[in-house]
């Protein structure tokens, strides 16, 4: 139930006002968006780092055997040197013996397959590992976002589209993945080879090994550029991604409302807008791949080309030998690959960063609304029930105030309605009571405690809560009536619902209670979805009931058959109404009138139709073809 209120405050953009909904959350998110990521930052890095502490042992071995590879990976070209100078060249000069050249030679091809066996196996191990790792921390992240997703204040959704925040939970993880699989311990092994290379280079020939790095400055100016253009290309990329995902969100929820009034051309017109802005943003990063890789490979083969010059000027003047020459090539190919690798490797690692500021950006926003500490030591067994609102002052912007010096009491077991005009306060009265958000002036009091006293958990689990729009989870009917509560018996499951009158269309149903319910309910009435929630609310049995417009959906027949199960549910039990039909709160014990955030009227049905003063004339428009008098006498 306190998610169903949740969903009902995150989803108030839905569906009549969609489109301005949208244009203004997405217009606040996409300048946040922009502003993250415009710098590489080493600090998120860092966090990112910290969620492989818990499998440090498979990033050690991923370590290790990454490390082993690319060493073995090194002997490769010592091998091609030893072949050529040992056996190929003194067979060719008659030095040897053509029956010994074969045989060393063949010993040399046999241990460079050897080495590339080895070399398979372990990058095989190591590809697993670093896969498992990555996988494991995904599942750690989501678990991470979800669960603040769970905790923070129900403000947070009125400022956030849902496929954004869905964004966070795929696709920016996804982005994370790349990072564990494919970064870290890979740019390691990378510099192992790196290293590796440049000293069988120079402990070959320094000269050499000197000319073979001048390409060096070029390949470094190369790859800065890459990587400054590709930094903007991801970001945009990311940015325009959750802007898709936000939009295609939002109108396949209202996709009936788009339908209804023929905006299916201005919803794919707004659709397409986006769609080319996320396409543009590919083809923009797409270009410095496009042109980096082929000038690296370029800038490579220059370099080898003068290798071969220099190198072949000295094997000529006998200054090295021609297995030298051939092992310095191979050396330094080695070289350049480690060296793009690692570039190609930060733009991931850079991708991730983007992804990584956006979640930690998430998993860093307060929560606003938290539990105390040390919270207060009353058990839900010793609420009495008994609401007070002293002089309470609310805005949900500034001082735009929604509830101005608002004060009333409900004593246990009390009824009491509010009544008024739309705006005037009365569901934000509810969501205030629970704590949903956090008042700017005065004090709520529930049994005498503040509530900003009482541990959110406990002061929740005394609400149930019935809402007009009713949200029902994929599941089934009993699952939904329980709500994850296995201290509710299938027994209490079916009292509930016989309560409230639902068990006569839920014992129609296929597989009755165990009837699979599809996402939003679907399938099922508006009327239906009404009294599974009103089941929902009686098997929790709590000490305080809210009604918010709940019977607003439900047709006369209906109402009737359940207006004597919530009077009896509602005895010895405190209860907040919220309607617009003034004919469901005739019997209750108190009503408060609300108009522009202030209480305006107090007191019974009878009392305030003879003040005539605001409640009269609502009273009025609701019974407008009945006789003045007959009015009054109600």
């Amino acid at each position: 139930m306190l998610r169903q209120s949740a969903n009902k405050f995150a989803t108030t953009c839905v569906p009549f006002r969609f489109a301005s909904c949208y244009s203004l959350a997405m217009s606040s998110s996409h300048h946040e968006e922009e502003q993250l990521g415009k710098v590489y930052s080493f600090s998120a890095t860092k966090r990112l780092i910290q969620y492989l502490k818990p499998y440090r042992g498979l990033v050690l071995l991923a370590l290790f055997l990454t490390i082993v590879a690319n060493l073995v990976r090194q002997i490769g070209p010592w091998l091609t040197q030893v072949a050529i100078d040992r056996y190929i060249q003194p067979a060719f000069a008659k030095q040897i013996e053509s029956i010994v050249a074969h045989d060393g030679i063949s010993r040399m091809a046999i241990f460079f397959v050897l080495t590339m066996v080895v070399t398979f196996v372990l990058s095989v191990f190591q590809d697993v590992l670093l896969n498992v790792i990555g996988q494991r921390v995904m599942r750690d992240l989501r678990d991470e976002i979800f669960r603040k997703y769970q905790s923070i204040e129900v403000s947070f959704y009125d400022k956030n589209p849902v496929g954004r925040l869905m964004t966070r939970l795929t696709s920016d993880v996804d982005s994370l993945n790349e990072l564990f699989t494919a970064g870290v311990v890979e740019v390691l092994g990378d510099v192992v080879l790196i290293v590796g290379a440049l000293w069988m280079l120079f402990y070959y020939n320094w000269k050499l090994a000197l000319v073979s790095l001048l390409v060096v400055p070029l390949l470094i100016a190369a790859t800065a550029w890459f990587q400054r253009g590709a930094r903007v290309g991801f970001r945009a990329v990311r940015t325009k991604i959750a802007r898709l995902n936000a939009f295609t969100q939002e109108h396949l929820s209202g996709a009936q409302i788009v339908q209804l009034f023929n905006r299916e051309k201005k919803a794919f017109d707004q659709f397409d807008e986006i769609n080319r802005a996320h396409l543009q943003a590919n083809l923009d990063t797409i270009f410095y791949y496009a042109v980096f890789y082929p000038l690296v490979a370029l800038i490579s083969s220059t370099g080898i080309a003068v290798l071969i010059w220099y190198g072949g000027g000295l094997t000529i003047q006998n200054a090295i030998t021609l297995g030298t020459l051939v092992a310095f090539v191979q050396y330094t190919q080695r070289l350049w690959m480690p060296i793009q690798d690692i570039s190609d490797k930060y733009n991931i690692l850079q991708a991730a960063v983007i992804a990584s500021e956006r979640v930690f950006k998430l998993l860093d926003t307060p929560d606003g609304v938290t539990s105390p500490q040390p919270t207060t030591t009353i058990s839900a067994n010793e609420i009495k029930g008994r609401i007070e609102f002293r002089q309470v002052w609310f805005a949900y912007k500034d001082e735009d105030w929604v509830l101005k010096d608002v004060s009333f009491v409900a004593e246990p077991g009390e009824s009491i309605a509010f009544v008024g005009a739309t705006g005037s306060g009365k569901t934000t009265i509810t969501n205030l009571l629970m704590r949903f958000y956090d008042i700017q002036r005065g004090e709520i009091l529930l049994d005498g405690i503040n509530i900003k006293d009482w541990d959110l958990t406990r002061l929740r689990e005394n609400f149930a809560v019935v809402l007009q729009d009713v949200f029902l989870f994929s599941g089934d009917v009993a699952a939904n009536i329980r709500l994850g509560k296995q201290a509710i018996s299938d027994e209490q499951v079916e009292w509930a619902a016989r309560e409230v009158q639902a068990s006569r269309f839920i014992e129609t149903l296929p597989d009755r209670y165990a009837t699979a319910v599809k996402e939003r309910g679907a399938g099922f009435s508006v009327g239906q979805k009404q009294l599974i929630s009103f089941a929902r609310a009686l098997a929790f049995n709590p000490r305080i009931l809210i009604l918010d417009e709940a019977t607003s959906s439900i047709d006369t027949e209906t109402e009737q058959l359940i207006q004597q199960a919530i009077e009896r549910v509602m005895t010895d039990r405190t209860s907040i109404i919220i309607a617009h039909r003034l004919s469901t709160i005739q019997r209750v014990d108190q009503i408060i009138v609300l108009h522009k955030g202030e209480i305006r009227e107090k007191g019974s049905h009878q009392a305030l139709l003879q003040q005539r003063g605001i409640y009269f004339k609502l009273y009025q428009l609701q019974y407008k073809e009945q006789p003045l008098s007959e009015v009054v006498s109600h």
